[in-house]
C-alpha cells in the first residue's frame, strides 16, 4: 500500500489528521473553559465530553501513528522522510500526556488549608469586601469573595463537616 504515490500520501494525510485530532481533542477543552470568562451550557458540555474521551482518542492515535510509521520506514528512503516520521510520533506525545492531566485543577487551584483569623483581626477584609459565610453546627466562617472568584474553590471543614465552598 505504501509502494505507491497515492498510498504514502494517504499516509501522510492520515498522520496530519490523526495530529490533529489529538491535539484538537485535548486543546479545544482547554480553550472553551477558560478562568473569568463567560462559558455557555453547550461550550462545558463539549469539554466535559472530549476531556472524558481524551484518553481514550490520543492512545488510538498514537498507536495508530506508531503503526503507520513502523509500515512506511521501509519505503522512507531519504533521512528526512524518517526524521518526520519519527517527529510526528513524538509530536502525539504532548496530547497523550496532557489528556492524562487535570488542566481544570490547574486553573481553578482549590484552597486546601484556609487560615482563619478573628474578625476583629481580618485586616485584609475591608468594610464593603463581599464575603460568602457558613455556619454548621454553631461554627462561622466567612470566605473573602475576592479570594473566591481566583480560587473557585475552597475545600474545608466546618463544625467538624467538610464542606466545599465555591464561586
Amino acid at each position: 500500500m505504501f509502494n505507491t504515490k497515492t498510498g504514502r500520501r494517504l499516509a501522510v494525510l492520515a498522520i496530519l489528521l490523526g495530529i490533529i485530532a489529538a491535539f484538537a481533542v485535548v486543546m479545544i477543552p482547554a480553550m472553551l473553559i477558560l478562568p473569568f470568562k463567560p462559558q455557555t451550557t453547550d461550550q462545558v458540555q463539549i469539554s466535559y465530553l472530549l476531556k472524558r474521551w481524551s484518553p481514550l482518542v490520543t492512545a488510538l492515535v498514537t498507536i495508530t501513528l506508531a503503526a503507520l510509521a513502523v509500515m512506511m520506514w521501509s519505503g522512507a528512503r531519504r533521512w528526512w522522510r524518517k526524521t518526520a516520521l519519527v517527529l510526528a510520533l513524538l509530536v502525539t506525545l504532548f496530547p497523550l500526556w496532557f489528556a492524562r492531566q487535570n488542566h481544570f485543577e490547574w486553573m481553578f487551584k482549590p484552597i486546601v488549608q484556609s487560615g482563619y483569623v478573628a474578625a476583629s483581626d481580618a485586616s485584609f477584609v475591608g468594610d464593603n469586601d463581599m464575603v460568602m459565610g457558613v455556619e454548621i453546627n454553631d461554627e462561622k466562617v466567612a470566605y473573602p469573595v475576592r479570594a473566591l472568584a481566583y480560587h473557585h474553590v475552597v475545600l474545608d471543614t466546618v463544625g467538624r463537616k467538610p464542606i466545599v465552598a465555591t464561586y
